[in-house]
C-alpha cells in the first residue's frame, strides 16, 4: 500500500499535532515532522509521542535543501533521541541523507544504534531508516550510484530519491526506479513537471507521496495538497490498471480539464485519471514526450486534451506515427484530442467544431441534430484558430457563413478555404443571420467592457442565437446586450463542456455526464 504522508515544519507542539490532527482527519496515513529548526530533543520526544499519526522524522541539512544549520554531530544527536522516543513511542521512520550517512563509520553506526535493521540486537528499537538523496536543479547523473549505494545499505529500510523535473519525460524515470524493487522505494520528480510522479505514486508500489496541508505549507516545488490528492486526482480509486490522460500544453497549470474529467471519472466508475501535461512549446518536446509516455507500457497512457501551442503539432505527430486523423481536424488544420485505439493504433480529432456544432443545434427550437444546420445563416466574428473550426464546421453541414473580421484580408482568406463570404466586423447586421458566434477575445477577462458587435433597436421580430465562446467571464458584454435585445444565448462554459464531453466518450466508451461537467465548471465560477 502507498502511503500518503504529510509534511509538517514544526514550530511549537501545539501548531505541530494541531496539523497532524488535520491531516489525519482528511485521509493521511503519516506525517513527516519537518524538525530543521525546532531542535530541543526532549520536545521532539513528546512530538512523537503525543502524534495522532504514525511519524516521520527529519532534520533536513540545509546542504541539502533544508533548514538545519546545525553541526552534523548535534543534528544526529537530534536523530538519535527521536529514534529512541519516550514512554514507548517512536516514530515510523528517520529521514537522512546518504550523503550525511557516508560521511562517517561513527555517524553511521551512531543512527544504527536507533533505527530497525537486521543486525539490531534492541527490541525497543522499531524506527525505520529512509536514506534520502535530493537534487532541486536537475536530474543527477550519478543518481544510479546513488540508488545502488541506498540499496547496499544494511541499516537503510527504504530509497528515497528526489530531483527537480526537466521535463515530464523525467516521471518515467521515477516509474522505472519504483518498478526495480532494491527496496521499498519513494522516487519524486519535484516542479510542475514532476506532478505525475506524486499522482502516480500509488499506481506504481512506490512506498509514500508527500501532500501538503494547504499550499501554503509545501516542502518542494509541485507538491499537490492532500484535497488535490484525494478528491482532484481521484487518490483512493487509482491502481496499477489505471489508465492516464492529461491536458497538453503550454501553460497548463491552471487548466479546468483535471477537476472536469476526474469527475467524469468518478461519475461514471472509469478506472481512470487526468493530469496536468505542461510541455514545451517546440515540436521536438512535443513528440519525444509524447512518444516517452506512449511507449512505457505500465503508464497505460491512453489519451490526451491538446491545447495552445500543440494543436498543428499533434497533427504533425500523428501524420508521421501512421496514425488516423478525423477528416474535418485535417480540413482545419489543428486537432484537440489525442487518443490510443483499443488496437495500439493513435487517433487524432477535433472536438471543437464538433462542441459548437452540438450546442448550437441543443439551442434551437426543436433540436433535431446536425441536419437542421443546412441553410442555416451564421455569422462567424474572428479569423483565428476557433473561428476556422467553427467555419470548418457550419460550412461541412451546407449552412451559409460569413466571415467578419476587422482585417478584412484575413476573413477573405479563410472564407476562401471552406466556400464562405466574407465582410468587414463593421458591416455585420445580427439580425439577419441565424447564428451570430464570437470566436474573437474580445470581452475575455480582463477587458470585460468590450464587445465585438452591437444589437442596435430594429424592427424586425427575427432573433438569432447569439454564442461567445468567451468562458471568463461567463456572461460577456456580448451577451449581455444580446439578452436585452431579446436573443437566446449561448456562452463558452457550453463549449467547453461539449467539448469536453465528445473527448470523454472517445476515450471511456461512456456517455459523457454533460451535468457534471457542468456542476464543476459552475463551481470554479465561484
Amino acid at each position: 500500500m502507498t502511503l500518503i504522508a504529510v509534511p509538517i515544519f514544526v514550530e511549537s507542539l501545539e501548531t505541530a499535532h494541531a496539523a497532524a490532527a488535520r491531516a489525519a482527519e482528511h485521509g493521511a496515513d503519516l506525517v513527516e515532522y519537518r524538525i530543521d529548526t525546532f531542535t530541543q530533543p526532549a520536545e521532539v520526544q513528546s512530538l512523537v509521542a503525543r502524534s495522532p499519526l504514525p511519524c516521520l522524522i527529519t532534520a533536513r541539512a540545509a546542504w541539502e535543501g533544508g533548514h538545519c544549520d546545525l553541526d552534523e554531530t548535534d543534528r544526529v544527536s537530534l536523530l538519535e533521541h527521536a529514534g529512541l522516543g519516550a514512554d514507548g513511542h517512536t516514530p515510523a521512520y528517520l529521514d537522512l541523507e546518504l550523503k550525511a550517512y557516508q560521511t562517517s563509520a561513527n555517524l553511521r553506526q551512531k543512527i544504527g544504534l536507533v533505527v530497525d535493521h537486521p543486525s539490531q540486537t534492541r527490541s525497543d528499537v522499531t524506527a525505520g531508516l529512509i536514506l534520502s538523496t535530493h537534487d532541486f536543479e536537475t536530474f543527477p547523473p550519478d543518481l544510479d550510484r546513488r540508488i545502488l549505494a541506498m540499496a547496499d545499505a544494511p541499516a537503510c529500510r527504504i530509497i528515497k530519491a528526489a530531483w527537480r523535473a526537466r521535463s515530464l519525460r523525467d516521471n518515467i524515470d521515477a516509474f522505472e526506479l519504483i518498478n526495480r524493487k532494491l527496496k521499498p522505494t519513494i522516487a519524486l520528480c519535484m516542479g510542475e513537471a514532476g506532478l505525475p510522479s506524486r499522482v502516480l505514486a500509488k499506481k506504481f508500489g512506490a512506498h509514500l507521496t508527500f501532500a501538503s496541508l494547504n499550499t501554503e505549507s509545501t516542502t518542494a516545488p509541485g507538491q499537490p495538497t492532500l484535497d488535490e490528492l484525494k478528491n482532484l486526482y481521484r487518490w483512493d480509486a487509482l491502481d496499477s490498471q489505471t489508465k492516464v490522460y492529461g491536458v497538453i500544453g503550454h501553460p497548463v497549470a491552471h487548466s479546468a480539464s483535471p477537476a472536469f474529467h476526474n469527475a467524469g471519472f468518478t461519475a461514471t466508475g472509469f478506472n481512470g485519471v487526468y493530469l496536468p501535461m505542461p510541455i514545451a512549446p517546440e515540436y521536438e518536446h512535443f513528440k519525444a514526450t509524447v512518444i516517452r509516455w506512449l511507449d512505457y507500457a505500465p503508464l497505460h497512457f491512453s489519451g490526451a486534451s491538446v491545447t495552445l501551442p500543440h494543436k498543428q503539432n499533434l497533427l504533425k505527430f500523428i501524420k508521421e506515427q501512421g496514425g488516423d486523423i478525423e477528416p474535418l481536424a485535417n480540413t482545419i488544420g489543428a486537432a484537440n484530442t489525442l487518443a490510443r485505439k483499443s488496437d495500439g493504433s493513435l487517433y487524432a480529432g477535433n472536438t471543437d467544431y464538433a462542441a459548437i456544432l452540438d450546442a448550437t443545434c441543443a439551442a434551437m427550437e426543436p433540436p433535431k441534430g446536425h441536419a437542421q444546420l443546412q441553410g442555416k445563416i451564421i455569422a462567424v466574428l474572428g479569423a483565428g484558430g476557433a473561428a476556422r473550426a467553427a467555419v470548418a464546421g457550419f460550412a461541412a453541414q451546407g449552412a451559409h457563413v460569413t466571415v467578419y473580421n476587422r482585417t478584412l484580408e484575413k476573413a477573405q482568406a479563410l472564407a476562401a478555404e471552406f466556400d464562405a463570404s466574407a465582410k468587414p466586423l463593421d458591416q455585420l447586421d445580427p439580425y439577419a443571420a441565424d447564428l451570430v458566434i464570437n470566436c474573437t477575445s474580445v470581452g475575455m477577462h480582463p477587458h470585460i467592457n468590450a464587445t465585438p458587435t452591437t444589437f442596435p433597436q430594429t424592427q424586425s421580430t427575427h432573433r438569432p442565437i447569439v454564442f461567445d465562446t468567451v468562458y471568463n467571464p461567463v456572461e460577456t458584454q456580448l451577451l449581455r446586450q444580446a439578452q436585452a435585445a431579446g436573443c437566446n444565448t449561448l456562452n463558452g462554459l457550453e463549449m467547453f463542456v461539449r467539448q469536453g464531453a465528445a473527448q470523454y466518450a472517445l476515450w471511456t466508451g461512456h456517455q459523457p455526464p454533460l451535468d457534471v461537467f457542468r456542476a464543476v465548471l459552475e463551481a470554479r465560477k465561484q
